[in-house]
């Protein structure tokens, strides 16, 4: 039976990109999707066959310096700012055409407001490692990394729980980060930590690239060079010091170089240019990472997962608390290396690629991990287990 089913994510291509092919094979089985995302990402999703619903952009913190612990406050501010804006437009719009459905970032607490609100079934994604009653991604933050009791911190805090209140949640019992009757953990459980403490309401269907695996073009330079892949996301980007370094460490070696800035940073203004770099603000990732032998990464789950989904392994430069576990668990694997942005000089940088594009068991293990990533059952198991959740559910109704 056709199903209306609501997608709500985070403004930003790391937490839209790995949900899309849910949405394709979704609208390929009849059923109609509703997108809630940020402005810039509309082309995005109605490429993916879903109708937008957009959100008005959000402002951003100043990212060329360390994320601290005010930097995220300013986010969650200014995410609340545009939530309390946005969530009277997304109420209306869904209790006229309700959905039978929300499925939500499991970052995004208006995407669970939405779903309490209607009320309709809830259905978290997590393109990050999961949480559950006894493992919480934050307590894996390194010591001394982040302050979590920075006052500005928990003044969002507080923030963040009135408007979960005026919402309903708080007033109903339930808190706003309460547990989805259904989660869809788009990581292998092989990479998860603590997977042994998840139990059925978890379906870890890893990730999909769907479209974007094929839609989005790009050829290596002839000649047959390896190519090395450098990126730092999309969003905390902003970092020419070490786009810099990534030249002096890399020129004119027998790597190419594809180097993704972003949009912030002038290629102007980085120097003279080798020729064995190609530089823009943007590369289609998964068209590079087919042909890359190394990768080097913020560590953001979205990347790691893509790398992986090809058998690249990783130098990881995390910068966000969430990341640096992201490397960590990467590194514990045998799938790449860690280095902190503080010890990632040209030498380092230099020393690192060598050892890991080199290193026979880092490859067999990235190797094994794709094999385990593309068994995992991706965007149909995924669309299979709401289909069957909202069968049951639907049967069960009196």
């Amino acid at each position: 039976m056709r199903k209306h089913v609501a997608f709500v994510a985070e403004p930003a291509p790391g937490h839209v990109y790995p949900t899309l092919p849910l949405v394709e094979e979704l609208v390929r089985r009849g059923h109609r999707v509703s997108y809630v995302t940020g402005e810039r990402l509309v082309t995005t999703v109605e490429a993916a066959g879903a109708t937008a619903v957009p959100l008005r952009e959000r402002p951003w913190p100043d990212l060329s310096t360390q994320f601290t612990a005010e930097v995220l406050s300013e986010i969650v501010e200014n995410s609340i700012a545009c939530a309390r804006m946005d969530y009277p437009m997304l109420t209306a719009y869904f209790e006229h055409d309700r959905p039978d459905v929300v499925c939500y970032d499991s970052l995004s607490f208006i995407g669970r407001l939405l779903a309490h609100r209607l009320p309709v079934l809830d259905v978290a994604l997590f393109t990050t490692l999961a949480s559950n009653e006894t493992f919480v991604l934050e307590d894996q933050f390194e010591r001394g990394s982040f302050d979590s009791q920075h006052p500005k911190l928990i003044e969002a805090g507080k923030q963040l729980h009135t408007f979960a209140t005026e919402g309903g949640l708080v007033e109903s019992g339930r808190a706003w980060w309460e547990i989805a009757s259904l989660n869809l953990v788009l990581l292998p459980k092989q990479f998860q930590i603590a997977a042994d403490t998840f139990d059925g309401r978890y379906h870890f269907i890893g990730p999909s690239l769907g479209l974007r695996e094929s839609l989005e073009s790009w050829q290596p330079p002839k000649g047959g060079a390896a190519i090395l892949f450098i990126s730092l996301g999309t969003v905390f980007n902003q970092r020419p010091d070490f786009f810099r370094r990534c030249l002096e460490a890399f020129a004119e070696s027998s790597w190419q170089v594809v180097m993704a800035i972003g949009e912030g940073i002038n290629p102007e203004h980085l120097g003279l240019i080798p020729a064995n770099f190609q530089i823009r603000s943007y590369f289609p990732q998964p068209t590079v990472l087919r042909h890359a032998r190394v990768f080097i990464s913020h560590a953001g789950p979205t990347s790691i997962m893509e790398s992986l989904y090809y058998g690249v392994p990783l130098i990881m430069v995390p910068q966000t608390p969430e990341q640096q576990v992201n490397a960590r668990r990467t590194a514990e694997l045998g799938l790449g290396r860690r280095l902190l942005m503080a010890e990632a000089t040209a030498e380092r940088l230099r020393e690192a690629v060598a050892q890991v594009g080199g290193d026979a068991e880092i490859r067999t293990n990235a190797a094994r991990m794709r094999t385990v990533i593309r068994n995992c059952g991706g965007a149909a198991l995924g669309v299979d287990v709401i289909e069957a959740h909202l069968a049951l559910n639907y049967r069960s109704k009196p």
